[in-house]
Order: C-alpha cells, then structure tokens, then sequence
C-alpha cells in the first residue's frame, strides 16, 4: 500500500518525465493527475498547436497505459468508435471487433466536430467505464480516461456538446500560447532534433502507474476531509446557483469531483488531509463548463471566469 510520502516523491518523477517532453506545463500536469486518479475525464480547450497530443500521449507513456487517438470528423460514427460484432463465416459466429474506445487512454481530438450521435457513443463508457454492443456488456480498465480536444475559435463544422455530456467531464482546461521563456525552449530543443513522435529518443519513461492504479485510489480515498472543507465545497457550489448572472449553477457532480480532486492535490503534496487551498486550485477548472451564462449579461462582457472568481471571493475559506 502506497503511502503519502510515496505518492509525493513519485509525483517529482513524474513531472520530471513529462518535461523531457514538454515545456513549462506543470500545473496542467497536476490537473490531469488530478482527474485521472479520480476516474474523471478531462476536456483540453485551445488553439492548435499547443502541443495538446504531445500532452497526453507523454502522460500516458509515463503511467504506462495503452494510448489510442480518434480524430473526430463529421463523417465519424459511433462504431468507429466502440467496435462493431462481424459475422464470421468459417465458424458461423459474431464476434467483437474492438473500436478505439478500448484503451486506458484516448484522446478524442476535436470532438466537437462529430455529430451528436457520435459524442453520445462516448457517455456509457465516461460514466461507467463499460460498454454496450449488441446487448454485451464490455468492460473498460479501471483507468479509462478521455482526454477530449476542441478549439475555442472555430465554430463552422462543429456541434455544441450536450449538457449532460459536458457534466461527465471532470474539468476543462483552458490552454493558451506559452510564455516567451518556455517557446524558447520549445525551439531549442526543437533545433537540438527533439521529435515529438518518438518518446523513446527523448527520454520518457514508463514508470507503470498505469498497473498501481486501485492502490493510489484507495490510499487516496483515506485522505481527511474535515467538515469545515465539506462545508466550503458544498458553498461554492450552490453559491453558483444563486447568482443572477448564472441560468444554470453546478450540479452536485461539481462537488463531488471537487471532494475526489482535492484528495489527489493532497496527495500529491504529500499530505493525508486536505486545505481549501487544495479545492480553490480545481475550482475554475471544475466548474467553468458547467455554467451557463444569462444572455442579457453575456451581451455586457461578463463571463463565467469572471463569476466564479466572484464566488471564490465570495465564500468564506475555513481555517
């Protein structure tokens, strides 16, 4: 059984790994340990280019789970997707033929532009890590994780996901250009001969946490949670029910991906207790795609970013 002190130092090996890879995205990092050990999904928002596969593919490499990639078109359908049963003649029987879904990791790129139809393909598998084809149910590893793409400022050919959709992903992770310093880097050692499709070369270890993946969730469900912490989650999510900017607050699943992430900042820390510190970090993450914003004050400027600061500074932190 890993304890706390191990998780913490296994998590300095794992930033170390990913930067063989990748370049000043170390908050990012915790938020995708974040949702993975807490059997959440994660939705990647920004511009091509930022290196969003190398991310998830490095990470995968690290935990050491099978990696699949969908590139989501509108020609795209659901079989593609979770498989199909084919006919076989020489035995005169049906059998499975696995879709892409049937990995520990898959990144779903651009996923909004497939068709609703096809999205929905994916909602079995986030919220009970199964999947249903011609009446079988085909379990998914405890790990499953979608790592789901799209970009904020292309709407022709995409399809809005659907509410209940959004809802199953743990967070969503606003990515914008780097900083001056970290670009640099990226050329440098772009120009040394780094090559993002081969891992090997640069580095990346496999450090098989993909394998230890019950045992970090049980040591993390051990992690104290006083009332007072409860209570602060509990504020900030019905607090974004409350304001008049807001036509749809957070759902309670808000908070329970806030409890569960909050173990794993935590742990990650080192720590068997967790400290508001630990829920304000998810915070913006965690809710910024489940709220939606009344008309009339989106045509003022406001936006969600904007209140859920509001509701951080408007929630009493327990000491």
């Amino acid at each position: 059984m890993a304890d706390y002190v191990e998780i913490q130092k296994l998590y300095e090996k794992v930033r170390e790994q990913f930067a063989h890879a990748v370049v000043g995205q170390d908050a990012v990092l915790r938020l995708m340990l974040a949702a993975y050990f807490s059997q959440g999904h994660v939705l990647f928002e920004g511009i091509p280019g930022i290196a969003k596969t190398l991310m998830v593919k490095t990470f995968a490499r690290i935990l050491g789970g099978e990696f699949k990639r969908v590139q989501f078109t509108p020609d795209l359908l659901p079989s593609d997707i979770i498989g199909t049963m084919v006919y076989y003649p020489s035995s005169s029987t049906f059998r499975l033929h696995k879709g892409a879904i049937f990995c520990n990791f898959l990144l779903a790129d651009e996923i909004n532009r497939t068709p609703p139809k096809t999205q929905s393909s994916l909602l079995e598998a986030m919220e009970e890590r199964q999947v249903s084809i011609e009446g079988q149910i085909n379990s998914l590893p405890a790990d499953f994780t979608v790592f789901a793409t799209q970009n904020p400022i292309e709407y022709e050919g995409t399809y809005p996901l659907p509410e209940a959709q959004l809802d199953r992903f743990m967070m969503r992770i606003k990515l914008s250009y780097p900083l001056e310093s970290d670009e640099f880097q990226v050329l440098k050692r772009y120009d040394e001969g780094f090559d993002p499709n081969d891992l090997d070369a640069a580095g990346v270890e496999n450090l098989g946490f993909s394998k230890r993946f019950k045992e970090f969730c049980d040591c993390a469900r051990k992690v104290r949670v006083r009332d007072e912490i409860l209570s602060y989650i509990l504020q900030i999510v019905r607090a974004t029910r409350k304001r008049e900017e807001v036509s749809l607050g957070a759902s309670p699943r808000a908070g329970i991906f806030l409890l569960k992430g909050s173990k794993i900042i935590a742990c990650l820390e080192g720590r068997d207790y967790v400290i508001p510190d630990d829920v304000a970090e998810l915070v913006p993450h965690v809710l910024n795609h489940r709220l939606i914003l009344s008309p009339e004050y989106e045509i003022e400027g406001r936006s969600i970013d904007d209140v859920i600061f509001e509701v951080l500074q408007s929630v009493p932190v327990p000491r």
